[in-house]
């Protein structure tokens, strides 16, 4: 069995899937970073938190492999669902909890992430988003491929909001999709708790992470902006325009 911990960018999407990991390590699933190293999936598995991208044929026959081989693992995606996904889906062989934010904070904080990581002098992939109109384009796809999961039969949601303040009920829901004891799993959970999760724990990308911050970070023509672009999604979250 295959499990995909899922999410928007800068939605507590490390936290998300190093969570998910260590629950069902609890269960016996091996660690995705020495199968990668077993079975060569260096390059499509990146080394942090094992994000496999694009969930194409190729990319999804090959993680099937230790699969098939009796392995069970956990990977991390931000990409939408695909033909490959859903067959997978179908046979049994992957299940899905996708995790997502309001998108307004999402794309203010990938916005000051890449901001941050070029003042360092370390840029990354969010260094690229360096106007608002460019960052809006961005997460306005992430806004489509949330909409595309949430069309998928069987998978789990998770809001961010939801997790950060009310964590004890959303992680029961978690431990019990995933079907781990939950007397077993409260180490794990504790381990994870927003007190306790550090900003120094690697893939975890915890830095601000407060809701709503986007209404006084952006004007309200910039606000007006995104409502319109990201529609009636907004409401369907559960996000208030």
């Amino acid at each position: 069995m295959i499990i995909l911990a899922a999410g928007m960018p800068r939605a507590g999407s490390g936290w998300h899937y190093n969570l998910t990991r260590d629950l069902m390590q609890l269960e016996g699933y091996q660690d995705t970073c020495q199968l990668r190293q077993t079975y060569h999936l260096q390059k499509i598995l990146t080394e942090v938190n094992c994000n496999i991208g694009v969930l194409s044929l190729r990319r999804m026959g090959m993680i099937l492999v230790p699969a098939l081989a009796g392995n069970n693992f956990v990977i991390k995606a931000h990409a939408g669902p695909t033909k490959w996904s859903r067959l997978l889906m179908k046979y049994g062989w992957l299940r899905v909890t996708y995790i997502y934010r309001d998108p307004r904070d999402a794309m203010l904080s990938a916005y000051e992430y890449g901001r941050r990581s070029v003042e360092k002098g370390r840029p990354n992939f969010f260094s690229q988003f360096d106007s608002f109109e460019k960052t809006l384009d961005f997460m306005s796809e992430y806004v489509r491929i949330w909409d595309a999961w949430m069309q998928e039969k069987g998978v789990m949601s998770l809001k961010y909001e939801d997790l950060l303040t009310n964590y004890d009920a959303e992680t029961s829901r978690l431990v019990a999709f995933l079907g781990v004891s939950p007397e077993k799993a409260q180490e794990v959970i504790e381990r994870y708790r927003p007190a306790n999760a550090s900003t120094a724990q690697k893939g975890l990308h915890f830095f601000k992470g407060k809701i709503g911050r986007f209404r006084d970070a952006y004007s309200q023509e910039e606000q007006e902006k995104m409502n319109a672009r990201f529609g009636d999604a907004l409401q369907r979250m559960g996000y208030p325009r």
